[in-house]
């Protein structure tokens, strides 16, 4: 069971060619993908035309959809945000601390291409996948 970043969703879905989109082609028929409510919501916004997006919408309906964030994980995020702060290490989007969080939380690993969630593996144990 693994839970995959917008990062790697939208290069998926251009068409990019790398180590990640390659792992998620082949993990799609051997592993259960998560796509959360948040990522699902950062993949769709980026469609330009109504077309693509519904194409989209209706691959990524297909796999185990989970809700993210409650008031309770929102403060643990908040935590950890401020943690890795201390430790000098910059988050630079709000949605990636819930999203790292939501997987620390969880215990489920992370199929990423973000340097925001480096400080959440380094000093936090999030588990991440390394193509």
């Amino acid at each position: 069971m693994i839970l995959v970043d917008s990062t790697i969703w939208i290069d998926y879905f251009n068409g990019v060619s790398s180590s990640y989109t390659n792992y998620l082609d082949c993990a799609l028929d051997q592993t259960l993908i998560l796509v959360g409510d948040l990522i699902l919501a950062e993949v769709l916004q980026g469609f330009r035309n109504d077309a693509d997006f519904e194409k989209a919408r209706r691959a990524l309906m297909k796999f185990y959809l989970v809700p993210m964030v409650d008031p309770s994980l929102a403060v643990k995020s908040a935590q950890n945000f401020r943690l890795l702060r201390r430790k000098g290490v910059t988050v630079r989007k709000t949605i990636d601390s819930l999203i790292a969080t939501w997987c620390i939380e969880n215990n489920i690993p992370l199929l990423h291409h973000d340097s925001d969630f480096d400080g959440y593996e380094t000093h936090l144990g999030l588990q991440v996948i390394h193509p």
